[in-house]
């Protein structure tokens, strides 16, 4: 949080943070703080993690892809920069 105050100060137009899921209590705090737009990074890893549970039959893949998008939305990103974007655009479309 120090470090984003001092970007906002130093006259940042927004701010990413990583690892999105990770994050989630830091991108609501942000958001909440700053008057900067969010972009929060969901990461390869957070990426491959989803797709290895799915291939091990933990879970559905367009169930989980829409929920692991839907929480960063909700956590109050203003943009999500994701691996999944051309599947998530196919799902909502």
């Amino acid at each position: 949080i120090r470090e984003i105050e001092q970007d906002v100060l130093e006259g940042a137009d927004m701010v990413i943070i990583k690892p999105a899921l990770s994050y989630l209590d830091i991108i609501s705090r942000v958001k909440n703080k700053f008057n900067v737009p969010v972009v929060a990074y969901s990461v390869s890893g957070e990426y491959s993690m989803i797709k290895a549970g799915v291939k091990m039959g933990y879970f559905n893949h367009n169930e989980v892809l829409i929920e692991s998008l839907t929480v960063i939305k909700r956590a109050g990103a203003n943009m999500i920069a994701t691996y999944f974007a051309k599947e998530a655009v196919k799902l909502i479309s």
